[in-house]
């Protein structure tokens, strides 16, 4: 028997026992204000942003080595049962309990679900069951850990990074939540605006990888190009085409209706990351690249990663400024990370924490009747102080969490280990395609 694995086994069966003791809400409706239509919108966008984990997984597997896919796949696509779990118990009181001084939410204000019934919300969800808007909301508190992963792929211990991602989901990803989506939050009353994400998703996960990779460091291969080469491009395509279908429920659903906020977050949507797209690819050709896949991919997400926070605040022209500058940002960031030689596997700081700044600051720019680009200064104002804020406990929060990790479970793999690579000596399994038939040996 692995000990090792016994009190993570025990903890999970306390948790799921514990739960017996408290009435659960009962699932009556008493609530007048339900409208069928915004339901209808928001089961369906949750489920386009469950599909976006599964999305991510592909994205970061196909870019990985061949001996790496599957550890790099799962640590994606593990987050969709460690978190869902973790949100149950506390996380979502954490981020949407009783506010206590802005600051954080009571963890047993929906200890366990407690509370979380068929009913409106008259603060979080008008129109809608708040059972509902807490398992919408859970998928964005899924996709945020999986999103660090890209940064320390290819040498994590696998059982340290599920005792990461908890103690990220509880320190920096629910206060920060709290600080901006909560109406008592006090990002949220200082009327800093991040529709979808941008802040407590993209931010907040950017930072965390950038500590991830310093403390990690270097890869053994780190350097050389040909350990360095994308083990399945169609993987990344697909997985981008996944994300980019499950964003629309991550922007456009974030109006919690089904209303003409959700139409504006949906066009912003595809027309940021389109413009993002074609800027990445044409000024890499013009640096003398060849115009690829890899890079139409990158640059597609880079630009869904900057219009999260403006989605459905901002015009369509606005939007394809968005997406176009953004996307130039961030490819001059890879460029500047590589110089610097900073280990991020998968430029995860420099696409989705890069990306996810500026789409902040331009949200505070182009805010429709409150920006900069409107004559306001208060709001961009807040934004650039916000930004701060943000950046400083994000950054240091996660610096702090990796040290902790690493003095419980050790964080990086033996260098035996990361050589033979992680998918076999984490997890006892390999990715091989099967070879090829030759022309001689194909059967008439």
């Amino acid at each position: 028997m692995k000990s090792k694995f016994l009190l993570p086994f025990l903890t999970l069966g306390f948790i799921c026992c514990i739960g017996l003791f408290f009435n659960p809400a009962p699932y009556v409706v008493s609530s007048s204000n339900l409208n069928p239509a915004d339901i209808a919108w928001m089961l369906t966008a949750a489920g386009l942003v469950l599909l976006m984990t599964p999305g991510l997984s592909f994205f970061y597997g196909g870019m990985v080595s061949k001996k790496n896919i599957i550890s790099t796949m799962l640590q994606s696509f593990v987050a969709l049962g460690v978190i869902t779990v973790l949100y149950v118990c506390v996380g979502f009181s954490l981020c949407f309990g009783e506010s206590f001084h802005g600051l954080i939410g009571n963890p047993f204000t929906y200890f366990m679900f407690r509370n979380v019934d068929m009913n409106a919300n008259s603060l979080l969800c008008p129109t809608i069951p708040l059972l509902l808007f807490a398992v919408f909301q859970l998928k964005f508190a899924i996709i945020t850990p999986a999103l660090i992963t890209g940064s320390f792929a290819e040498r994590v211990k696998f059982n340290a990074y599920l005792l990461f991602i908890c103690l990220f989901s509880i320190f920096i990803y629910a206060p920060l939540a709290h600080w901006t989506w909560h109406p008592e939050g006090f990002l949220h009353k200082w009327g800093v605006l991040d529709f979808a994400g941008g802040t407590v998703v993209h931010m907040s996960a950017g930072y965390a990888a950038l500590a991830g990779a310093m403390i990690l460091g270097h890869r053994t291969s780190f350097g050389d190009n040909k350990h360095q080469e994308p083990a399945n491009i169609p993987f990344v395509i697909l997985g981008t085409g996944m994300l980019w279908f499950g964003w629309f429920g991550f922007n456009a659903g974030s109006s919690l209706g089904a209303n003409t906020t959700a139409v504006l977050a949906f066009a912003t949507t595809i027309v940021a990351s389109a413009a993002a797209m074609m800027a990445w690819i044409f000024f890499d050709a013009i640096r003398g690249k060849k115009i690829s896949a890899m890079g139409a991919c990158i640059g597609a997400v880079v630009g869904l990663v900057a219009i999260t926070p403006a989605a459905g605040f901002v015009t369509i022209p606005h939007a394809l400024f968005i997406g176009f500058i953004s996307s130039i940002v961030s490819n001059l960031a890879v460029r500047a990370k590589n110089k610097y030689n900073l280990d991020d596997t998968l430029d995860v700081f420099p696409c989705h924490g890069i990306g996810g700044i500026s789409g902040m600051i331009l949200t505070g720019v182009f805010a429709k009747d409150v920006g900069l680009y409107y004559g306001h200064t208060t709001t961009f104002f807040y934004h650039i102080i916000a930004l701060v804020i943000v950046s400083i406990y994000t950054f240091g929060g996660s610096y702090i969490l990796y040290k902790i990790t690493d003095k419980i479970v050790p964080l990086r793999v033996s260098l035996q280990d990361e050589e033979d690579g992680l998918d076999f000596t984490q997890h006892g399994e390999t990715y091989k395609l099967k070879k090829p038939l030759m022309k001689s040996e194909t059967i008439n």
